[in-house]
């Protein structure tokens, strides 16, 4: 990852751009990763601090103040001041502050702003330029967001649990912890920079409003265009693709007791050419009848359509052949042989990790993925997670720890009297 320093420090592609971020669980992660990529995030607490300092697990096992791994992962790079909204006062220090901000980054109660005359409309008059953007469950203008939730009810309401666990469907659903309040904080920073581009080359700021469920309603996949066009529903699945139609399994035990997933089998003759050559080295092809459709399947000429599997005998059978010669591979090598043979021969397929076992896996520590952090509180460094992807020309990096309640209050409010 290309680095631009200046001064010793990594400048990141939001340098320069100022954020003030309202303190909320379902934003926090999209104030991280404006953070992460150089942006100045001010976050904004309440007396006392946000409930979210608190919330395990604890570094140790030992809760305590500051002691919060939930805590410092979401709120890294970022400064930390206390103003209290429901006083006079911290609403006129508020308003300074956004004089001086590029973004607002809030997920309110949707009138609560209003009634405190700090809306975009308010501060839009003293600050013209602002990027505000707001996250509700349902939109600024849905009564429904007035309504209680949790990341669980977002997501059980747009969706994506329909499409997600297991062939057994007397298990209930399953979602990923915190995917409704991902999500929506990728759309709100996605619309954040959309916004200061088009600020950039003349526009103004603007108001964007984010509904959680809508933007996890638009990753269900097939799912809801499923039952919108054709009102069909689809079949949560084993570790593949929801299904209107039940799919052939996927999950193969292997050689030592790991699971994989055989994922996505060939599809095209140098694929098809590639399996059946290590199906060989392996001395497997006599053991799959099935290998003269692998043979079939690298002599292919023209397109290999999928839709016509189930239609038409021959794509079928090759297609089903790629299926079985990778499941008996897995069988016969250890889960992670299986994966790099998969990767050799141009093929997507995944070991089941545990979260501890990807993080330590040598692909992410390849990349990075694993980021030591020191907390001088603690003469202690930390490795934390670090960015959810690799962008060359756009250094990312971890700045400092998670604020302390108000620890940056005097330097804030100095930079704003000054400027």
């Amino acid at each position: 990852m290309t680095e631009a320093k200046s001064g010793g420090q990594t400048v990141g592609a939001l340098h320069g751009v100022r954020v003030v971020e309202l303190a909320r669980e379902p934003i926090a992660w999209a104030g991280k990763l404006l953070a992460d990529m150089g942006a100045d995030v001010i976050l904004v607490e309440p007396p006392g601090g946000d409930p979210s300092r608190d919330y395990p697990p604890f570094l140790d096992d030992e809760p305590g103040e500051d002691r919060s791994l939930y805590w410092w992962h979401y709120h890294t790079s970022k400064r930390g001041v206390v103003v209290d909204l429901d006083a006079a006062a911290g609403r006129e220090r508020f308003r300074a502050l956004v004089a001086t901000a590029d973004v607002l980054l809030e997920a309110e109660p949707r009138r609560r702003l209003g009634a405190l005359g700090l809306d975009y409309e308010d501060l839009n008059a003293i600050r013209p330029e602002l990027v505000h953007v707001a996250v509700t469950p349902y939109g600024r203008n849905d009564p429904k967001s007035d309504l209680p939730f949790t990341d669980l009810t977002i997501m059980a309401a747009s969706g994506p649990p329909w499409s997600c666990g297991y062939d057994d469907h007397s298990l209930p659903p399953i979602r990923g912890p915190l995917q409704g309040y991902h999500t929506a904080c990728h759309f709100a920073v996605l619309s954040v920079l959309t916004a200061l581009l088009h600020r950039g080359v003349g526009g103004s700021g603007q108001f964007i409003d984010v509904s959680m469920t809508a933007a996890s309603n638009v990753s269900t996949e097939a799912a809801s265009h499923t039952w919108l066009v054709a009102q069909r529903t689809v079949q949560r699945q084993t570790g593949r693709h929801a299904s209107v139609l039940p799919s052939r399994e996927t999950q193969q035990e292997c050689a030592d007791g790991r699971h994989a997933n055989t994922g996505v089998p060939p599809r095209r003759p140098h694929e098809f050419a590639a399996l059946l050559g290590w199906l060989r080295d392996l001395g497997l092809d006599a053991e799959l009848p099935e290998a003269v459709f692998l043979e079939m399947g690298a002599n292919w000429e023209g397109p290999f359509d999928l839709a016509n599997i189930g239609r038409d005998d021959e794509i079928t059978a090759i297609f089903g052949a790629g299926r079985d010669a990778l499941k008996l591979i897995a069988s016969k090598v250890s889960a992670r042989e299986f994966f790099l043979g998969c990767q050799r021969s141009g093929l997507a397929v995944g070991v089941v990790n545990s979260p501890e076992e990807a993080f330590e896996d040598p692909h992410f520590r390849a990349r990075r993925f694993q980021v030591p952090v020191y907390h001088e509180d603690l003469a202690r460094t930390v490795v934390y997670p670090g960015a959810p992807y690799a962008l060359k020309a756009s250094p990312w990096t971890i700045s400092r720890r998670a604020p302390r309640l108000g620890e940056h209050d005097a330097e804030v409010f100095e930079e704003i009297e000054t400027r």
